[in-house]
């Protein structure tokens, strides 16, 4: 900015920088400022325009008349031929020459006549446009910080929600955004991440959390320089804020333990990063694109016997576990087979070795009563084979009972015309009958005979 010795511009630019805006943005309040008070100065309708003069450091406030051939609108508007006139006794014949309808022509307008409301006005209009200007300020920049931590100070309690003083602006840590494990007095330093930024009357609202996973994220990233560097990628991370969190983790090179470099010699990185989190235990899992492998480390501390996938579509999973390891699996309240199917996405049904063999044994019990129903099916839907009986005759016989040759003969003869069989036909079927029984302990006897001589 040009001549910057000049007291009022220095005035800009401290309050500029004071601020954290651009000394442009003053220039333009100012500029605003002049010209809403010269409208309650000038009230015959003209279109005035201020603008800031660097050299002079002195708004400069002008009356903007269009040129046209007929003049409807003197407040606004001037001949052609008034025009002309104006530009030949200012700058000479070649210039009025060049004067065209359309043309804006600017009239200088005094600013010295503003008296003490006008430049009330000016004072309050200033300060607004300068208000407005770091609050858009304000939201763009922590817009763009989303997902980052930043330290601040609690300042003041409101209904539950954390009131924080981060550098020169208050943000808020609501209460559903607390871990419940912590607690705080004001001027305690805190380490939250930003979740949102929103607009409201009252300026930007900037909301912090302490139960987000990105703050999980953010803290490995800050401890555990392979994270940091690129080396070990973080692939997922939930939570249950205040209780446990579980973090999977690769390695985009063999000879690194992901699991090793979050952990740290004796454990020194994830002891920092669950003092931060107040007591939060964390469970440091070994990222896989095997989702059986995958959900069998997710488990983790529970040792795992074996996962069967149930249904790959809807992404349901069976883990056997040993029944000293069933409580550790599910975890209290359920909350270790909870964490592992957020972070790994699949629903996680768990069952002892115990429940396993108790199920399997009643699928078979199950089996076998079906086989036996079907075997007794069988029996009474087998074929009654009497030989040169007519088929029709064959099928009364079953239809009244009868399922073979030994049955017909045990039979009466009321039974059998109670059929409908009439006296010649109950005596063919009872010598067929005869046959049948007749031949049956003969063939035994032959496979009997022909046993002994193998």
């Amino acid at each position: 900015m040009a001549g910057t010795n000049n007291p009022v511009q220095q005035t800009i630019e401290a309050l500029a920088k004071e601020r954290g805006i651009e000394p442009e943005v003053v220039i333009a309040a100012i500029e605003d400022a002049v010209l809403t008070a010269s409208r309650k100065v000038f009230r015959d309708g003209e279109n005035l325009k201020a603008r800031f003069n660097t050299e002079t450091a002195q708004v400069e406030l002008v009356a903007v008349r269009t040129v046209v051939e007929q003049v409807e609108t003197p407040a606004t508007e001037i001949s052609i031929e008034e025009a002309r006139e104006l530009y030949r006794e200012a700058y000479g014949e070649e210039v009025a020459a060049s004067v065209e309808i359309g043309d804006e022509m600017e009239f200088p307008k005094p600013t010295d006549q503003f008296g003490r409301i006008a430049a009330q006005t000016a004072k309050q209009v200033i300060f607004q446009k300068v208000r407005e200007a770091e609050r858009d300020n304000i939201f763009a920049e922590y817009n763009e910080r989303i997902g980052e931590v930043i330290n601040g100070m609690v300042k003041r309690f409101e209904n539950g929600d954390i009131i924080m003083e981060v550098g020169r602006i208050e943000t808020i840590l609501p209460r559903k955004e607390q871990s419940r494990a912590e607690s705080y007095a004001p001027g305690d330093r805190v380490r939250a991440v930003i979740k949102a930024a929103t607009r409201s009357t009252k300026g930007p609202q900037i909301v912090l959390s302490r139960t987000d996973p990105a703050l999980l994220v953010k803290l490995f990233e800050q401890e555990v320089p392979e994270i940091y560097d690129g080396t070990v990628q973080i692939k997922g991370a939930v939570r249950e804020a205040g209780d446990r969190a579980k973090v999977a983790v690769y390695s985009r090179e063999r000879d690194v333990d992901p699991v090793g470099a979050c952990v740290g010699m004796k454990g020194t990185r994830v002891q920092a990063i669950i003092r931060e989190l107040r007591g939060e235990k964390i469970d440091i899992v070994e990222w896989s694109d095997d989702p059986v492998l995958f959900v069998t480390n997710a488990l983790s501390p529970a040792k795992v016997q074996r996962v069967t996938i149930v249904d790959d579509d809807e992404k349901v999973m069976e883990v056997v576990v040993e029944d000293r390891q069933l409580s550790l699996a599910i975890g209290k309240k359920g909350q270790n087979v909870r964490l592992a199917a957020k972070l790994t996405g699949w629903r996680i049904d768990i069952t002892s070795e115990e429940e396993k063999r108790k199920e399997v044994e009643a699928q078979l019990m199950g089996f076998d009563a079906v086989e036996g129903e079907s075997a007794d099916a069988a029996e009474d839907t087998a074929v009654l084979a009497l030989p040169d009986i007519h088929d029709e005759v064959v099928g009364a016989l079953q239809q009244g009972g009868f399922r073979s040759a030994a049955a017909v003969l045990e039979a009466d003869r009321a039974a059998l015309t109670a059929l409908g069989l009439d006296d010649e036909t109950i005596d063919a079927v009872l010598d067929a009958a005869r046959a049948v029984v007749a031949s049956a302990p003969a063939v035994t006897a032959a496979e009997g005979e022909s046993g002994a001589g193998s």
